[in-house]
């Protein structure tokens, strides 16, 4: 009497086979061969009644089937599971503290059991035969091999970089207009990536990546002082300590001079009234460059040069601008 099977365990396994099947049924006297389909398999006859084979190389469903000297049984279906096969990650880069949704895009990929960055493991979220979603683990900064394992066996790896986050040490200039418009350095490290600069929660500034120690950008409008913030695939920099800020100035105005005029020869004292004076940086008598102390946000201490006589137009200068002028008279 012919062999008879009644189950497999497991019934299914990968394409690339491998798997340990136990065969279930009765019969098993004489037993000469174990077919998946048409291909033999390796086996061993535990009793009358169950057999372990190794599932050889294969796809889709096939019969399993016993050949013993008494005739051939019946067949139990057993399904072969693709094994998966990764064609991309979105995104491809992500900050060392991992956190962040990464989505590979594949195909077989139902069924995920484990994605693995390097030898990290991901929380899945989201599974589909041809998505699986997850939160990247922490990391240190260098490229990790990304695989999905699923019931048909484990995906081809693609690279995955855990980047360093930003780090920003300077500011130069570190004030300027409050319409800005104004061209600010800014230095650290890690900024290679940059994607977008802040200047405080406002209007992301146009930006230009000199190096990864390096980046230029265009001061947006504004007002106070702020907190200027890279962010890059490996984050936004944090305000700590020695983080650089930004202090938006109102333009200087002048409103009196006191003498309002003085000796050709030069050398008067004059004091410099008006507003946001404060950072003043140059003081000018008809274009000439004045020794100056800026005493407070309305006054200037100048000493006047020498010059021809009749009007002088005077102009104070800070990071915001230069004030319109007012006029010092030159007497012979």
């Amino acid at each position: 009497m012919a062999p008879v099977v009644s189950s497999l365990n497991p019934n299914t396994g990968p394409a690339a086979g491998g798997t340990a099947v136990t065969i279930n049924g009765s019969g098993f006297t004489g037993v000469t061969a174990v077919r998946f389909g048409t291909v033999p398999a390796a086996f061993m006859v535990i009793n009358t009644s169950q057999i372990t084979a190794t599932s050889p190389m294969g796809s889709g469903t096939v019969n399993v089937t016993v050949v013993a000297t008494s005739g051939t049984s019946n067949g139990v279906a057993y399904t072969y599971i693709a094994t998966p096969v990764l064609s991309s990650l979105t995104p491809g880069r992500g900050p060392t503290s991992g956190g962040n949704t990464v989505t590979l895009i594949g195909s077989a990929l139902s069924g995920a059991t484990a994605v693995k960055f390097d030898s990290s493991p991901a929380v899945i979220i989201g599974n589909s035969s041809t998505q699986v979603t997850v939160t990247a683990p922490a990391g240190p900064a260098a490229p990790a091999d990304v695989t999905v394992t699923t019931p048909g066996g484990v995906s081809n790896p693609l690279p995955y970089f855990h980047i360093a986050p930003p780090v920003i040490s300077t500011v130069s200039p570190d004030k300027g207009p409050l319409a800005g418009g104004n061209s600010v350095t800014i230095t650290g490290s890690n900024l290679t990536l940059t994607s977008t600069v802040r200047f405080g929660a406002g209007t992301a500034a146009g930006i230009s990546i000199d190096s990864d120690t390096e980046v230029t950008a265009l001061a947006p409008s504004g007002s106070g002082t702020v907190a200027v913030t890279v962010t890059t695939p490996g984050g936004t920099s944090t305000n700590g300590l020695g983080d650089a800020y930004y202090t938006y100035l109102a333009n200087p105005s002048l409103s009196s001079l006191d003498p309002s005029s003085g000796p050709s020869l030069g050398g008067t004292v004059v004091t410099i009234t008006g507003s946001n004076l404060t950072y003043a940086d140059e003081v000018r008598f008809a274009g000439v460059p004045v020794p100056f102390t800026a005493v407070s946000n309305t006054q200037v201490v100048a000493i006047a040069p020498a010059g021809i006589p009749g009007a002088a137009t005077v102009v104070v200068r800070t990071p915001a601008g230069t004030s319109p002028g007012i006029p010092y008279q030159y007497v012979a």
